[in-house]
């Protein structure tokens, strides 16, 4: 059953002057147990690098976002070179957490180590954010790690803002909305 904030019929494939957005597949397992071992990816997300067990699961939950709600996360590629930059998009994920994201779709991103700094992860989640805005009827949301410089200007450039602080799995967190143009 699709999701009730989501407007159906949208392509989900995304293109961008440097880069390919389109929805995971399970051939796209190998670059996500890539991207998710690296402690660099994870020291701010999970705090320790995914097992291959928790990446296959990451993966075929990012197909079933797809397939059951109608939007999810994509995998990112640099479109001169085919090389897996990461991955973006939003999720449902259900969290117990407070201020609650219920109602909301969650956006998140995480990019190689040799992507970082080049640009690709605005370019990425500006690139999500335009088609979010025109699928959801609902504002979009985000959490990040108070120490997650990186992610929290990416956050501020797509203006999201800050709406509380919290603790997610025992770490400090920051809650943030984005509200969708009208």
């Amino acid at each position: 059953m699709p999701s009730a904030f989501v407007r159906q019929g949208l392509d989900p494939a995304i293109h961008t002057s440097r880069l390919i957005l389109r929805p995971h597949a399970t051939e796209d397992f190998l670059h996500s147990l890539s991207l998710w071992s690296d402690p660099d990816v994870t020291r701010f997300i999970g705090g320790r690098p995914a097992t291959e067990e928790d990446v296959w699961a990451r993966v075929l939950r990012y197909i079933g976002h797809w397939h059951a709600l109608g939007f999810g996360y994509w995998a990112i590629f640099e479109r001169s070179s085919g090389r897996f930059v990461g991955e973006t998009g939003f999720a449902d994920f259900h969290r117990n957490i407070d201020p609650s994201l219920k109602g909301m779709p969650e956006m998140g991103w995480a990019l190689a180590p040799w992507a970082h700094g080049s640009g690709f992860a605005s370019e990425a989640v500006m690139a999500a954010l335009a088609w979010g805005d025109r699928a959801f009827t609902a504002p979009a949301c985000c959490i990040i790690s108070p120490e997650n410089a990186p992610s929290l200007r990416i956050a501020a450039k797509a203006d999201f803002k800050q709406v509380g602080s919290t603790r997610y799995h025992d770490a400090p967190t920051l809650v943030f909305r984005r509200e969708t143009p009208q």
